[in-house]
């Protein structure tokens, strides 16, 4: 039997990191965000690595601003 891994919705992510989807949309366009999977009604999820990467981006963008 199989680990469910967690997915998190794009309301729960936005959430989480206080963005906007467009932010967050914007971030998987522009390839900063990778392997986002989509459910059956196409609406993405995203898993613990994104939340990570998502969590770096935010840590970078504010030691940016810090200077």
């Amino acid at each position: 039997m199989g680990v469910l891994k967690k997915r998190y919705t794009t309301k729960e992510v936005c959430e989480a990191f206080g963005i906007s989807k467009g932010t967050l949309f914007r971030w998987e366009s522009e390839k900063l965000l990778s392997g986002v999977e989509r459910d059956w009604r196409n609406w993405r999820l995203y898993s613990e690595d994104n939340m990570r990467q998502i969590r770096r981006m935010m840590t970078n963008r504010s030691d940016r601003s810090k200077n």
